[in-house]
């Protein structure tokens, strides 16, 4: 007996697998990453602590915590794992980018005010992290500061002496924390004193900004950031500096003072260098540093705040679209 034909249809070919570039991963991590920048930190933190006393572990204690909460809310509401994406680190280091540029004694409630802005309005409302235009930390920082410029005007030690006020008392030094030199600074030049009759103290912002330096060569070893953003910036202040000086030094400080002066190497190292608001290609982040090199000390000359590195680096992150338009590479076969 002859058996009947089989009518089912052939099984269709099993297409091959397709997979995208790169094929190798390198074994770097968001929270990795994260970590070295949390690591990074720690220098200028611990100078932070030694000058200006416990009001430092007290933001980042306020700022951490609430950054915890806030992430966990917001991923709550948005109906995505928390516990993944806090994992990630990224809340972590907003809150202590935020709170290290914070006086130490602002009214406990201003930390978490401003992280909950960052977080907030500045990341989870656009998307997200990765999706976020503005430096998060930078926007709750300049909330708070629009908000009440007045708990901005003086870095001091406050009720609780700072280690280095006690070691300077033992040992008959006269020196003490107030305000900044860029606002002792400015405040000089609006009562018409020259810089020769300034006697203003830089030795603790030296100290700061080294520390911070040396946190910011950590992240190049890491290969967390690459040296263009820093460099450039740092670069452009300098230059900036130093053609200003030489037409008039009576009026405007050199460019040591200014890149051992405030944020600079927190804003050069640890700021502008944000992976998802800088530049994405080397070019890119050489005009995009510049531009905050440039911005920061325009606004600290002719500005109305003392330092000027927040508000660069949110005005040069609206120019990243543009920056990136110019300078990326042109896809192979794609138009001009």
């Amino acid at each position: 007996m002859m058996a009947a034909p089989d009518r089912r249809a052939p099984a269709a070919p099993i297409p091959p697998t397709v997979v995208s570039s790169p094929y190798l991963h390198d074994g770097s991590s968001v929270a990795g990453m994260m970590q070295d920048v949390i690591v990074g930190l720690l220098p200028g933190v611990a100078v932070m602590g030694w000058y200006f006393g416990w009001g430092v572990p007290v933001q980042l204690l306020l700022a951490a915590v609430t950054a915890v909460a806030v992430e966990t809310l917001a991923l709550h509401l948005r109906g995505l794992p928390a516990t993944r994406f806090i994992a990630d680190r990224s809340a972590l280091v907003t809150a202590m980018l935020l709170a290290l540029a914070l006086p130490p004694y602002v009214p406990w409630w201003m930390a978490p005010a401003g992280v909950a802005f960052a977080l907030l309005v500045a990341k989870h409302a656009y998307g997200g992290l990765g999706c976020n235009p503005f430096n998060p930390a930078m926007a709750g920082y300049a909330f708070v500061l629009l908000c009440f410029p007045a708990y901005f005007a003086v870095w001091s030690p406050g009720a609780q002496a700072s280690l280095a006020t006690i070691w300077m008392a033992a040992a008959g030094v006269d020196g003490s924390s107030g305000a900044t030199p860029l606002a002792e600074v400015k405040t000089g030049l609006r009562l018409m004193h020259m810089l020769s009759e300034m006697d203003v103290e830089t030795r603790t912002w030296d100290w700061v900004n080294g520390a911070f330096l040396l946190g910011g060569l950590w992240l190049l070893a890491r290969r967390v950031v690459t040296w263009h953003v820093p460099v450039a910036m740092l670069a452009a202040i300098a230059v900036c500096a130093g053609v200003s000086h030489g037409v008039d030094p009576d009026r405007y400080p050199g460019p040591a003072f200014h890149l051992g002066a405030g944020a600079t190497m927190l804003g050069a190292f640890f700021i502008a260098t944000d992976p998802v608001t800088s530049p994405a290609s080397a070019r890119g982040g050489l005009l995009y540093g510049a531009l905050v090199g440039g911005i920061t000390y325009v606004l600290r000359v002719f500005g109305a705040q003392p330092d000027g590195v927040a508000f660069a680096v949110l005005l040069a992150n609206a120019l990243v679209p543009w920056i990136d338009r110019r300078t990326l590479p042109r896809v192979l076969g794609g138009a001009p």
